[in-house]
Parts: structure tokens; C-alpha cells; sequence
């Protein structure tokens, strides 16, 4: 997901607008070392779950597969690649999805045990989306994140 904008000049660089879109062609474009960078993370972070569960037990190990191992390649590759204002702003739109999640464990925790799956999940998913789509406006009301964007974007 980007949050560019077409630019209005020919520069062939985007200027941040706060709106979101996804660039599907991006994907495609992605060098390799990029994907084996964010596998390989995400691989030794799922590696380390199975050690720490065979170790101290599911509980336990399962808080590991919680872990957002590919947010660690990426915010590295944002952070190399587009600066460190993007990396930040890519983290802190993970600490608000964050929120999202725990909303859906709680929703789907609850109604899983006296609903169907399909009604649980939907009503999960949809708390998650609230949650998350809620933070972020919460966040830019009170301008959180406007640090990002550069001084002529004021």
C-alpha cells in the first residue's frame, strides 16, 4: 500500500496526500533480494516459535507467531529505500492495525464459543477493520503522524 499521490509536476515522484491506495504493480517490481529478505525474517521468526513452543509450550510459543516478523524486513528496506519518515510512518500505521488485532482476538474469542465460525470471524474481521480504520482517523484529528511529511506539505 502507498500512500503517494500522482504528482501534479512530471517529477515521477508522489507527494504525500494522507490518502491510501494499494499500487498492485509495485508487487511485481519487487526485487528478489527484497522477498528473501522479508521470507527469511519471517522464517527465523516462525523457526523461533517452534523452538520457544517445544521448549515452554504452546501458550507460550504461540505469542512468538504473533509477532509481525515481516514488519522487520520491511520497515529496514522503507527505512533504506524511502527514509526514515516513511519507516516511522509504516510503523506507527502497524501499532494502529495492532489495535485491529486485538479487537479481533477479543470478538472472535468470545463469539467463537456460542456462534457459528463464519459469524465470529465476519464480526471479528469487521471489529478489526473499525478498530483500525478508527485509530488511524483518531490519530490524523489530533495530527499525529503530520511529523512525517515534509515542511512544504504543511
Amino acid at each position: 500500500m502507498s500512500r503517494l499521490a500522482k504528482p501534479a509536476s512530471g517529477s515521477g515522484r508522489g507527494e504525500n496526500t494522507g490518502r491510501v491506495r494499494v499500487e498492485w504493480r509495485a508487487a511485481v517490481r519487487t526485487p528478489r533480494k527484497d522477498v528473501l529478505l522479508r521470507f527469511g525474517f519471517g522464517t527465523g521468526v516462525s523457526l523461533l516459535a517452534a523452538v520457544v513452543s517445544a521448549l515452554f509450550g504452546p501458550f507460550v510459543g504461540g505469542v512468538f507467531l504473533a509477532f509481525p516478523a515481516i514488519l522487520l524486513a520491511s520497515l529496514t528496506l522503507v527505512a533504506e529505500e524511502e527514509g526514515i519518515r516513511r519507516a516511522r510512518d509504516d510503523a506507527r500505521g502497524a501499532a494502529l492495525g495492532t489495535l485491529g488485532l486485538w479487537a479481533f482476538a477479543v470478538v472472535a474469542t468470545v463469539l467463537v464459543r456460542h456462534h457459528s465460525a463464519w459469524l465470529a470471524l465476519g464480526a471479528a474481521t469487521a471489529a478489526w477493520a473499525g478498530v483500525s480504520l478508527a485509530a488511524y482517523a483518531v490519530t490524523w484529528a489530533v495530527g499525529l503522524g503530520r511529523d512525517e511529511q515534509p515542511t512544504s506539505d504543511r
